[in-house]
């Protein structure tokens, strides 16, 4: 979760507020330019390749490029989307940032408007660059300084920051027509992380955090001084596994084939491998697990990601811009029976009064 601004942030959003929001476009000289806006939203999703995307209303038609020209010199812009509330009886609202990202297209009335502005995390920038000739880790196999390479080949000044171990790797070549981001990921599964550009733009190589032992990032409860509006709790076997095999073998360095081997064995569990949920398996290679430990951690974290369908919930609660997919969230309803879930994705509604939608997995109850 985003750091609060404020001591009194959090509480603020159970009582009345406004809710306020700013948009920022970012030139190459350093310009910046406050949009003026009537709406839009902003969703983030662990399950995209490119992590967060931006959609903004804004009522002036001005903004909207009249020569191909025009629209190359704005694309080079950088678009930065804040979130927060006005405080009762403050001069200006409590904002933190909720997107930052490239801008990919303005659409609207030349005339009259509405101009509807796009925009998408840094990630896309290495889903669209792609490997002109084969690329080799060879020389810088450490997994996060092969990840910093990769990035900062593409984008130079951006920052990568890491708690996933810098793990040596086997080398790696990725095919000519390859995107690069896709190098990326593959890299971060070796080590049993997730990769992603944050609000900031900040590219982060991090495991995500494990429902059983991480901290609750925040409490959403039905009723009076509450901010949960509705929840729909569901299952579905749909991008379910519950047992991983990870096989490396890489001819490269001529390290001899590896293994790694994991599955939900409890018997407790809803997709328990011994129970009626049957066993559904999947398979991941790479070059880059070079030892039975390597294979062993990509196994363990793609297991992670596979069972964690087994209980998902959608709420609509008052909006919290604090969120992050990944953060652990703890639903209270008003049966008083309590849950603890997983954010998958969430969007924000940048409408007076807008909405904030939360897909939820991983859930079980919470004593």
């Amino acid at each position: 979760m985003y750091p609060a601004p404020s001591a009194t942030f959090l509480k603020a959003l159970t009582h009345s507020h406004v809710l306020a929001s700013r948009v920022e476009l970012h030139w190459p000289s350093g310009k910046v330019d406050v949009l003026p806006h009537t709406g839009g939203q902003v969703t983030a999703d662990r399950g995209q390749a490119v992590r967060r995307t931006a959609r903004i209303d804004l009522a002036d038609p001005a903004w909207l490029p009249y020569t191909a020209q025009e629209f190359l010199d704005i694309a080079g812009c950088r678009v930065r989307v804040l979130s927060g509330i006005h405080h009762p009886g403050w001069d200006r609202p409590e904002l933190v940032p909720i997107f930052t990202g490239r801008l990919d297209g303005l659409e609207g009335d030349p005339d009259i408007g509405p101009v509807t502005l796009t925009a998408s995390g840094l990630e896309s920038f290495l889903v669209d660059d792609k490997f002109t000739e084969p690329y080799s880790t060879r020389g810088a196999t450490a997994a996060v300084t092969s990840i910093r390479a990769l990035v900062q080949g593409v984008l130079p000044d951006a920052i990568v920051t890491a708690t996933a171990p810098d793990t040596a790797l086997g080398a790696r070549t990725w095919d000519v027509e390859t995107e690069k981001w896709t190098a990326v990921q593959e890299i971060a599964t070796a080590v049993g992380a997730d990769v992603f550009a944050d609000v900031d733009g900040i590219f982060r190589v991090e495991p995500l955090p494990d429902l059983l032992t991480a901290p609750v990032a925040w409490e959403v409860a039905a009723g009076e001084g509450g901010a949960l509006i509705s929840v729909t709790r569901g299952w579905s076997r749909a991008g379910l596994w519950n047992a991983v095999l990870a096989r490396g073998e890489n001819t490269e360095e001529g390290t001899p084939p590896v293994t790694g081997y994991a599955e939900d064995n409890d018997p407790t569990s809803p997709t328990y491998v011994g129970g009626r949920f049957g066993r559904v398996v999947k398979f991941h290679s790479s070059p880059t697990l070079t030892s039975s430990s390597l294979a062993q951690g990509a196994a363990n974290k793609l297991l992670a990601d596979g069972k964690k369908a087994a209980y998902t919930a959608d709420i609509s609660s008052l909006p919290n811009p604090l969120l992050e997919p990944g953060d652990v969230l703890r639903a209270k309803h008003g049966s008083g029976r309590r849950s603890l879930y997983q954010i998958q994705s969430l969007t924000i509604d940048l409408s007076p009064g807008g909405a904030f939608d939360v897909a939820l997995i991983g859930g079980k109850e919470d004593a």
